[in-house]
């Protein structure tokens, strides 16, 4: 954009001669480069001193760090934020280290205290109670006094001579004495005085073991040669919905034949959002908590598509929701035939009534019919002969849609429009969105854009639905959405699916990437479901449902199981919703609706579930098993998942779970819940079997429950 100030964080990460220009710019003196480089052009290396002694703590390995930095990790509210480092230094010193944090628009520190793991791993963590920013670093030094404690504790044991080591330690606490306000400074007198006394040997060392010194000792460190990690780093706190949301996709002008909207549709022969309202008590007694609709906006009639995307319309047909704008408004109006803003307020604010909050699609993009097509031609390409270039995917083509210049000279004009149609719907009280391919749209506008968005709104969730390569799906991540579309859809053998979510929930990855499952989508219809039945649609679910804390269906095409493609091997569906409205018998007695709500209520009433970080895949012996739990922190609630891979045939064999973890002795019986069939088994140890037969029940969502304190081993919790 033109004219626009980079924000701190951008210019921040300049390079050396960009900061070197820009000083220039802003009349600041550049700093000249010192002489005497060696033969490859480096300044000469020069040891930095304090007092004539160098600092001898590493701090390395910090995480949650994104980028060294360069993007903050993400957090919601409510999380107990783990901090971790590799911290040691040369010798065999003791060493104390803190972590410092604070919200990043604060100044002043709070201090954790670090506790090591082994093998110089050291932990500590902060509560992330306020949605906003959180700042921190670490600070971490070589310690006298614990030094000095840990040797007499051993030399005490050895039956050695300590004198002269009491004598020591009595000065290590009267120099802390100095740097220790007044009250506590009286009481570390008064200790390195008993030190240092008349006692036995024994009687002051056992003083100077005291747990209670040490406590009141440590705030009062010599850390004049601390080392100080060399960023600040950031974590950014979202709501609560962002770590655990179960989403279902509707497309609210398609009738359903178990309401008045059967039998006497709205306008048009469609339905309306007042029909909407009396399909929530469906939506919310299958467990799901965000209603997601594709765009709601007036659709354009130049080059509208037809039934299963043809490229002629005929008379009534609705056309593609994402062919947005016609004469009767663009992005921030809505379809006359659904009805009005007032009416899609008063249907957020009933959805509101059942735990349901209402998403919304952003795509950015206008039908030729657009209003912005005539009010603002130049924010748009065009072609040598003046026409506008339509969007494009080849082999795929979208005569009924063109797509922005974002390079466009009047971006900053542009970019500020597209934030208003965010800031518009936000205003109607929306704080959940959709956002349609932001692969297709640059960096820098979605780095700014969140940014500005997030400043006026700060519990706003962004879901980026960009099917496209790694490294890209996670640098919009790293950039600000809130959560990710994910290759779960096409992730179909253990092996793939084991790698995949494992590289989502164990691996760096998990501090920046918030994964949100589909298996299936309005675009999408994979393989497994075209050719799997009723057994792929149920597997399937409960895998999303349990890999991951955020997943959704779009329905009621998943829970009747649509299967038929437009052509054989195609993901499209055979007259797909996008392009006509759809009758939907939701009443029909194979629906997977039951299914569907058990499986989101097991989501609710266990918090495994409800996070990400908890999941450890676990050895079955057949391969057409997998097999993998996931736990809260301490292990207070565990939930194991074993799901048959096979549609077809009937699969047994013996999985492992690491019991013993989980407090459990290996030769223990112990009780496992299955959730989705209210059947309870007793186990013994850690290896156990199981048969799944997929015309039953392809998949177990097994509740660990222990035996009662002081039971048999036959009493369970």
């Amino acid at each position: 954009m033109t004219a626009r100030r980079a924000p701190a964080r951008e210019r921040q990460t300049r390079t050396a001669p960009e900061r070197r220009t820009a000083a220039a710019a802003d009349g600041a003196r550049p700093v000249r480069a010192a002489a005497g480089k060696d033969a490859r052009g480096n300044a000469p290396v020069r040891l930095r001193r304090t007092d004539g002694l160098l600092r001898r703590v590493v701090i390395e390995g910090v995480r949650p760090q994104v980028d060294e930095g360069r993007f903050p990790a993400k957090a919601v509210l409510g999380d107990i934020v783990a901090v971790e480092a590799d911290i040691y230094a040369d010798g065999h010193d003791a060493l104390c280290a803190d972590l410092l944090y604070r919200q990043a628009t604060d100044s002043a520190w709070t201090v954790a205290p670090m506790r090591p793991l082994g093998n110089d791993r050291w932990r500590a963590d902060f509560p992330a109670g306020e949605l906003t920013a959180y700042a921190f670093t670490i600070e971490a030094w070589v310690d006298a006094f614990q030094t000095w404690r840990r040797d007499l504790a051993s030399r005490v044991e050895a039956g050695q001579n300590v004198a002269g080591d009491l004598l020591t330690g009595a000065a290590l606490i009267g120099d802390a004495a100095h740097r220790a306000p007044p009250d506590d400074a009286g009481l570390l007198r008064a200790h390195a005085s008993r030190l240092a006394g008349k006692g036995t040997q024994a009687r002051r060392a056992e003083l100077g073991l005291d747990g209670d010194l040490a406590a009141l000792m440590r705030p009062y460190g010599d850390r004049a040669h601390a080392t100080r990690y060399g960023r600040d780093l950031l974590v950014a706190v979202d709501p609560a919905r962002a770590g655990f949301s179960t989403w279902y996709e509707m497309f609210p002008r398609s009738v359903w034949l178990d309401s008045p909207v059967g039998q006497a549709p709205g306008p048009g022969g469609q339905a309306t959002f007042a029909d909407v309202e009396r399909r929530l008590p469906y939506v919310a007694e299958m467990g799901f908590d965000v209603l997601y609709f594709p765009p709601v906006h007036p659709i354009g009639r130049t080059q509208r598509k037809g039934k299963n995307n043809a490229t002629r319309a005929r008379a009534g047909d609705p056309g593609s929701p994402w062919a947005i704008g016609s004469e009767e408004g663009g992005h921030k109006s809505i379809d006359p035939q659904l009805g009005t803003p007032q009416d899609f307020r008063r249907l957020a604010r009933k959805a509101k009534k059942f735990g349901i909050d209402i998403a919304l699609d952003i795509a950015f993009q206008c039908s030729p019919d657009h209003p912005y097509v005539k009010e603002h031609p130049q924010w748009f390409k065009r072609r040598p002969d003046g026409s506008v270039q339509h969007a494009e995917n080849p082999p795929k083509k979208y005569e009924d849609i063109y797509p922005f210049d974002f390079g466009t000279p009047d971006r900053q004009a542009l970019w500020e429009e597209l934030k208003s149609i965010f800031l518009y719907w936000i205003g109607q009280g929306v704080r959940i969105f959709r956002v349609d391919n932001p692969h297709t749209k640059p960096f820098p506008f979605w780095e700014w854009l969140i940014a500005e968005v997030k400043r006026e709104q700060a519990d706003v969730i962004l879901l980026s639905e960009a099917f496209t390569r790694p490294k890209i799906m996670y640098h919009l991540a790293k950039l600000g959405f809130t959560q990710s579309y994910t290759y779960f859809a096409w992730r179909n053998a253990k092996q793939e699916l084991t790698d995949y979510f494992t590289e989502l929930a164990r691996t760096e990855v998990s501090d920046f990437f918030r994964p949100h499952v589909w298996p299936n989508t309005p675009d999408i219809l994979t393989e497994d479901l075209r050719t799997g039945g009723r057994p792929a649609f149920s597997a399937r679910l409960v895998l999303a449902a349990t890999l991951s804390a955020n997943y959704g269906i779009y329905g009621p095409a998943f829970e009747l199981m649509e299967q038929a493609p437009r052509e054989a091997g195609s993901e499209e569906y055979l007259r797909s919703e996008k392009y006509e409205i759809k009758r939907w018998d939701v009443r029909r007695p194979d629906s997977l609706r039951g299914l569907i709500a058990r499986v989101n209520r097991a989501r609710r009433e266990n918090p495994a579930l409800q996070s990400d970080r908890g999941l450890r895949f676990h050895r079955a012996d057949n391969d057409r098993l997998i097999c993998y739990s996931k736990e809260t922190a301490g292990g207070g609630n565990v939930v194991i998942t074993v799901v048959n891979l096979d549609y077809g045939q009937r699969q047994a064999g013996w999985v492992e779970a690491p019991v013993e973890d989980w407090g459990i002795a290996p030769d223990e019986a112990y009780q496992v819940h299955d959730l989705l069939s209210d059947a309870r088994y007793t186990w013994r140890g850690p290896r156990n079997y199981v048969e799944l037969d997929p015309q039953v029940a392809p998949a177990h969502v097994f509740r660990l429950r222990r035996a009662s304190a002081g039971g048999s081993g036959r009493e369970f919790e």
